[in-house]
């Protein structure tokens, strides 16, 4: 397929130059757009732009860009209406390179060096986005200097897209639905989170936000005892007395191959799920080690906004970056989201998601019955008689969330050793664990290890929504090619959801990871809700029923919160009573000082 060949009456290449600042929508400096066939050119400078765009937008014209979702936030941010058709050329690229070597990364420049065409060149593009984010003004030689090099990725696309139409892979219809994800992804950004702005400003003040790390230690170590305060009066994390917790608590910790405690981020995040007790030290550590500045990207009229990066993952999910989002690691963050006056924020989430797509992806009979049961992981336990039938939620939450974490991460081939460590429990009762799912779900077993078979004989692996990865050069690790299914097959479950979302007029503020933030006036959240938690279920039908006669669904939750309260997360609100104590205190200090 050339561009001559697609089904349209125009093709639109378009890039255009902008100015970011951290929270704030696009401000537009300039747009350059060429239409493929008659080879018109538009070099436009921001004085230049009318109310509509330049080109046509209609179902008969495709949009070409990419990373569209930056040229589509710039059309909202200057009032436009977002074109119909999107080719998004960004995740086009990273499916043929899902899996490979991409020696020169996967951005513009890196497709275009894949495939041997010629570009500016690295230092010369960061050198004019350096310039460019200088900001206004520009001298009439900059203009023109800055409407050059826009115009240069506008023939990058031109000779791009016709190298990606030509690849076997390449699927129209599939290419146009992630382009329509994109666009709601670009309409979510543009809307971004509602943040409580009579704390946040607070957080951001260098002095404040250093007395409460300072003074949080003291507080959150005191249950624990594994910081000491050095000569300078700084507090650093001592690893010898966290051993001693972790002998005092019984707890058997992952090491590294060096036989050091593996104290990774990741690590502590899946040893918390079964040692809850250690959550507040986990988060401490975080606001220690990674928090020197709370660096949420919040603009000026009080929303958090940062580029939510479709496609990111090798899964296909959205990777924000973390610092700016404030669905970070810091749970205890999360206490910022609050809806302004008359208006609802809820947060939907899938139940079981993971469990459930294992089920029907291994039609493990099983599976599905324990789903269908309303607690998988309580269902499992009394399956094998670790817990009595009269076990709920509430009477055995601790068990139940073992039992979760150990059915997760069976599903991904976690040894009993690895186990034992997460659990908390000798390697004999790991391995009696493990030889208790394989037994009652031996028919996902036999899946999973024809998937892992599959996918190293064929060199791929592909979800039915035509999402790729290859395998055997540098995605060679079993786990990860047990997990990639489930994680990929989510990922397209949650974009279908999304794009009916928008589709329906739901206000979307987030995705994250199987759940969707909403927004809404209060008198109509509830009705929104009922109707987001539809589409969701006919999103899950659509991606998990090939066969018309299958009714394989996922189920929801949802917390709703409308002004003037905010959102938590339970695992954060310890901390952040004791951030807003603290805040208090120097706000206090600060008063009396003056």
């Amino acid at each position: 397929m050339t561009p001559f060949d697609l089904p349209f009456e125009q093709v639109w290449a378009v890039d255009t130059e902008f100015i970011s600042k951290p929270g704030e929508r696009p401000d537009v400096v300039c747009l350059v757009a060429r239409e493929l066939r008659s080879g018109q050119t538009l070099r436009l400078w921001r004085d230049q732009l009318d109310a509509l765009p330049p080109y046509r937008i209609d179902a008969g014209a495709l949009f070409v860009c990419f990373v569209a979702n930056a040229e589509l936030a710039c059309h909202l941010a200057l009032g436009w209406p977002l074109p119909a058709k999107v080719l998004d050329l960004s995740p086009v690229f990273r499916r043929v390179v899902n899996g490979r070597i991409a020696p020169e990364g996967k951005g513009l420049l890196g497709a275009l060096a894949y495939y041997g065409i010629g570009s500016i060149g690295a230092k010369r593009k960061d050198d004019m986005r350096k310039r460019i984010m200088q900001g206004w003004p520009f001298t009439a030689e900059e203009r023109e200097e800055i409407l050059s090099y826009c115009a240069h990725d506008v023939d990058a696309l031109a000779l791009l897209l016709p190298k990606l139409l030509a690849d076997p892979d390449f699927e129209l219809d599939l290419t146009l639905h992630w382009g329509e994800f994109v666009s709601v992804s670009a309409s979510t950004e543009h809307r971004g989170v509602p943040i409580d702005m009579e704390i946040f400003p607070s957080l951001q003040d260098k002095k404040a936000w250093a007395y409460v790390r300072d003074a949080l230690v003291p507080t959150i170590d005191a249950q624990y005892g594994v910081y000491v305060k050095g000569k300078d009066g700084e507090w650093s994390f001592s690893v010898a007395l966290f051993e001693a917790l972790l002998i005092r608590l019984g707890i058997d910790w992952p090491r590294l191959e060096s036989g050091k405690l593996n104290l990774r981020r990741k690590t502590f995040e899946s040893m918390c799920k079964a040692w809850p007790e250690l959550e507040e030290l986990r988060q401490l550590r975080y606001a220690r080690d990674k928090m020197r500045r709370v660096r949420l990207s919040v603009g000026r009229d009080g929303r958090n906004r940062t580029v939510l990066w479709p496609f990111q993952a090798k899964t296909s999910r959205t990777q924000p970056k973390a610092s700016q989002w404030i669905f970070s690691p810091a749970v205890w963050l999360r206490s910022l989201i609050k809806p302004g006056p008359g208006r609802a924020v809820a947060y939907i989430d899938y139940s079981a998601m993971e469990f459930q797509l294992a089920a029907v992806l291994s039609q493990s009979k099983p599976m599905l019955e324990l789903y269908a049961s309303g607690d998988p992981y309580l269902g499992f336990a009394k399956c094998v008689g670790a817990l009595p039938n009269s076990a709920t939620k509430q009477t055995h939450e601790k068990e139940r969330e073992l039992y979760k974490v150990m059915l997760l991460g069976t599903q991904y081939g976690m040894s009993a050793e690895t186990l034992a460590q997460q659990l908390g429990v000798s390697t004999f009762v790991a391995h009696e664990m493990l030889n208790q799912h394989r037994g009652l779900c031996s028919q996902y077993w036999a899946w999973s290890d024809d998937w892992v078979a599959h996918a190293f004989d064929t060199g791929i692996m592909r979800t039915c929504f035509g999402w790729v990865c290859h395998t055997g050069i540098t995605e060679f690790n079993e786990r990860s090619i047990r997990n990639f299914p489930i994680q990929a097959i989510g990922a397209d479950i949650l974009r279908v959801a999304c794009i009916l979302a928008a589709r329906h007029g739901i206000e979307l503020l987030a995705p994250v990871h199987d759940a969707i933030l909403i927004e809404a006036p209060i008198g109509r959240i509830e009705a929104d809700v009922t109707l987001m938690r539809e589409l969701m279920r006919r999103a899950s039908r659509i991606v998990l029923n090939a066969d018309p006669a299958e009714t394989y669904e996922l189920r929801t939750d949802y917390k709703v919160v409308c002004y003037p309260e905010r959102y938590s997360d339970k695992r954060g609100e310890k901390i952040w009573a004791r951030v807003l104590e603290l805040l208090a205190e120097h706000e206090h200090q600060v008063r009396r000082a003056s």
